[in-house]
């Protein structure tokens, strides 16, 4: 391994010489405290290195120590209720050692103490394959860790064991053409690479969110990705702590990525409380954190995006639908901004680096549905939602344009909206998911044939209701007729009774599909009754004081187990007039 000495210290940004046999992203320590740093330049034997620690108080000489290994997480039971930093340090171990991250610790990230109860489902002499399970350790109540066969790997199994074993015990071995090689209960694998796959599919299954104007306007899919920008106290977090919190996800990863730290708390002391809403049992139980706040290293921040999605398509391989929010991405953009001046090199648009849009593409690529390795075929999904926070909400923003060429669903949050306390603060006008065609199919199986027909209408009515007011703020109300006047009650309807939704009330924070079919179609049914009605002569003020329009504004707090309701809410709307 090599041992260089440092020749420059630029804030995160180190640089040795005598590096000759170093890799590119090669792992190195640097400083007699051996800070984890990662190569990610490498001129001759001068390499740049970024540092994931403080590098205060490092100077010119002081050794470079070489690894010869890439940056790479370890994957195994101990991951789910548990939180890491950036570079897979479990929080809750560092905590032994202070209230702060001591510089150079150097804990595993997995437990090597704790002994998982192993049981296997394959036998001596099973030909296996890469991705094949070979037993389930029941990391929580609520998931079953499937131990697989390590990439590269196919045999006869010759040995196999049941019973408790640590992260680094030899639970059994496989004969390969060349050799026997042991498995463990843990594997290891670069952040950087995205883990292998049989085949990629459409996604065609919703992510459902239980959020109205998410799942009924601006779907996404498992295995989808998804753009949140806004500017700040516009509600991004909420949103995301929404959909960790309610999506019909199996695995929950959440990124704390470069945020404030009072945010990352919150999820701390918000996530034990909450319970799966379908079994009872503690959210965290399926549930992985990473935090690397503002107050930690910069160059950190790149480092647990992938580290993030890394574990992410790992429990994608067992076959498990995952759900991945990194907030922000900003803030790892920023981080690269840094890091690529410090290094010197051409910048790209307001300063970030002219590849900041290949980095984009290389971390929302590795979402997707796919037919995962091994004999069984398993098909799993991964789907990414990344917040971005644009200086000033500008739209316009680098960060922003680079990602939404990239993802599917485009959320844009309106500071407008979140002052007047419309909440989700999603602009219902400037949103977009290009989904729509892959849930076709499954919303007329699962749900209703005219769940398509009833969401265009609603989106037209809103996008009328713009065109309306424009009217009305040149020329008055008056000039408006009976029917423009219920188009605007009606859009008002929607906004008000459907899109609006509290994060913080137990009957109206989670919206299944079904529920929420039926609570729009009763505005729609309203709408072409009426419609009707201003036909025969009626007048809009009679329409609109009918007691059925009451009941349509309470339909938010009817419970999912009596949708029966609002079905009666329908009949009572067709025997109005």
């Amino acid at each position: 391994m090599d041992i260089g000495r440092i020749i420059k210290v630029s804030g995160p940004l180190v640089q040795a010489e005598g590096m000759k046999t170093s890799k590119m992203f090669d792992v190195v320590r640097v400083g007699e405290e051996k800070l984890i740093g990662e190569i990610i330049r490498l001129e001759g034997d001068i390499a740049s290195i970024q540092v994931y620690e403080e590098t205060e108080g490092l100077k010119i000489g002081d050794p470079v120590f070489g690894t010869g290994e890439p940056l790479k997480v370890e994957l195994g039971p101990g991951l789910l209720k548990n939180i890491f930093d950036g570079i897979q340090r479990p929080l809750s171990q560092i905590e032994k050692t202070g209230d702060f991250i001591i510089r150079g610790v150097d804990i595993p990230p997995l437990d090597r103490e704790i002994r998982w109860y192993f049981k296997p489902n394959v036998k001596k002499g099973d030909i296996v394959e890469s991705g094949d399970v070979v037993g389930i350790v029941e990391e929580t109540p609520l998931i079953k860790h499937k131990i697989m066969v390590p990439y590269g790997v196919s045999g006869e199994i010759i040995e196999i064991k049941e019973g408790e074993f640590t992260v680094e015990e030899i639970i059994g071995k496989v004969k390969t053409e060349k050799e026997e090689i042991p498995i463990y209960l843990m594997q290891k694998w670069p952040v950087r690479k995205p883990r292998p796959f049989k085949k990629r599919l459409n996604p065609d299954t919703p992510l459902v969110t239980g959020q109205r104007i998410i799942d009924t306007l601006f779907p996404i899919l498992k295995g989808g990705t998804a753009c949140i920008p806004g500017p700040f106290g516009s509600g991004k977090t909420v949103v995301l702590h929404q959909i960790a919190k309610w999506a019909d996800s199996e695995i929950v990863i959440y990124i704390g990525c470069g945020e404030r730290g009072n945010e990352m708390a919150d999820v701390l002391i918000e996530f034990p409380k909450l319970k799966d809403p379908k079994t009872g049992r503690p959210l965290m139980e399926r549930t992985c954190l990473i935090a690397n706040t503002s107050n930690m290293p910069v160059a950190a921040r790149e480092a647990s995006i992938y580290t993030g999605v890394t574990i992410g398509e790992y429990f994608r391989d067992m076959g498990y639908s995952v759900s991945l929010m990194a907030d922000s991405t900003s803030r790892w953009a920023e981080a690269l901004r840094e890091i690529s001046g410090r290094m010197e090199e051409m910048p790209g648009e307001e300063g970030y680096p002219a590849y900041l849009g290949t980095r984009m593409a290389s971390f929302y690529e590795r979402a997707g549905k796919v037919i995962c390795l091994g004999q069984d075929e398993k098909i799993g999904s991964l789907s990414l939602l990344g917040a971005v926070s644009p200086p000033g909400g500008d739209l316009t923003d680098p960060v922003v344009q680079m990602t939404l060429r990239v993802v599917k669903v485009f959320w844009g949050l309106d500071e407008r909206l979140a002052y007047q306390r419309h909440f989700p603060a999603i602009n219902w006008l400037t949103s977009y998911s290009l989904y729509e065609k892959n849930i076709e199919k499954f919303v007329k199986e699962k749900i209703a044939d005219d769940y398509m027909e009833i969401r265009n209408t609603a989106i037209s009515l809103l996008e009328k209701e713009a065109e309306l007011l424009e009217i009305v703020r040149l020329v008055g109300m008056e000039t408006l007729s009976q029917n423009d006047k219920l188009v605007l009650e009606i859009a008002r309807s929607i906004r008000e009774d459907f899109l609006h939704q509290s994060a913080f009330d137990e009957m109206d924070a989670y919206t299944t599909l079904k529920k929420q079919y039926f609570m729009l179609k009763s505005i729609i049914l309203f709408y072409k009754v009426s419609l009707k009605a201003l036909e025969k002569g009626k007048s809009l003020e009679e329409l609109l004081k009918t007691p059925v329009k009451e009941e349509i504004t309470k339909m938010r707090y009817i419970h999912e187990d009596k949708i029966e309701e609002i079905e009666k809410i329908h009949q009572k709307i067709n025997n109005l007039f």
